[in-house]
C-alpha cells in the first residue's frame, strides 16, 4: 500500500475513534497526562490542518502554527471538524509529486513525504490514546498499527521525547499484542 493511501486508512480509523466519542467524554483524561478529550481532540484536528498547510503552501507560519496548536480547532461538531481537516490534508497531499516538495514546518524544513510520516505515526498514537481514554477497543486496524510501528523509530527519537509529548518507553512483553507494543513505545502504559 502506498503511503498516501496508508495515511488515508490511518484517517479513517482515527476518525471512526472520533466518532465514537461523547459529548460527555470531551472532559475527561488521556493517556497524555497534560490532556483531555478535547484537548486532544484539538491537537490532532489543528496538526491535520497544519500538515494541509505545509502540504499546498510549503511553509507553516509561527503565527499560524500558534493558532493551530492553541486555539479552538472544533467549535460545536468535534467530529465534522475532525473529518474537515483530514479531508483537506488528504487533498493537499494528493497532488503528484507533493511529497517529493520541500516544506517547513516549525519543527524543521523536510520532504512532505517525511512530513507525512510524522502524522501518521502522530495520529495513529493519539487514536489508540482516544480509544482508551473513552473505553473503545484499543486493538485498532492493522494497517494503522502497522504503519505506526514501522515508523515509530524514525518519528520519535531522543530529541521528540524531550519535548515531552511522549514519555519514556514502557517495557511490555514482546509477545503483547501491537497496540500495547506501539502504546510503550510512545511511553503509554497500556
Amino acid at each position: 500500500m502506498d503511503q498516501l493511501a496508508t495515511m488515508g486508512r490511518v484517517l479513517t480509523e482515527a476518525q471512526r475513534v472520533v466518532d465514537h466519542i461523547e459529548a460527555s467524554q470531551l472532559d475527561d483524561p488521556t493517556p497524555c497526562t497534560e490532556w483531555t478529550v478535547r484537548d486532544l481532540l484539538n491537537h490532532i484536528t489543528g496538526g491535520a490542518d497544519m500538515f494541509a498547510i505545509a502540504a499546498s503552501e510549503g511553509r507553516v507560519s509561527d503565527e499560524t502554527h500558534g493558532r493551530l496548536m492553541t486555539g479552538d480547532n472544533l467549535g460545536d461538531d468535534y467530529r465534522g471538524a475532525f473529518r474537515s481537516a483530514c479531508n483537506r490534508a488528504m487533498r493537499a497531499y494528493e497532488p503528484p509529486g507533493t511529497l517529493d516538495t520541500i516544506v517547513v514546518l516549525p519543527f524543521g524544513e523536510m520532504p512532505a513525504g517525511v512530513a507525512l510520516d510524522i502524522a501518521m505515526f502522530d495520529v495513529a498514537t493519539h487514536a489508540w490514546d482516544l480509544a482508551k481514554a473513552t473505553g473503545q477497543s484499543t486493538a485498532l486496524d492493522p494497517v494503522l498499527l502497522d504503519a505506526a510501528w514501522a515508523l515509530g523509530p524514525m518519528v520519535l527519537t531522543d530529541e521528540v521525547r524531550a519535548m515531552g509529548i511522549f514519555g519514556p518507553r514502557v517495557e511490555v512483553d514482546a509477545e503483547a499484542p501491537l497496540q500495547d507494543r506501539l502504546a510503550a513505545f510512545a511511553g503509554r502504559t497500556p
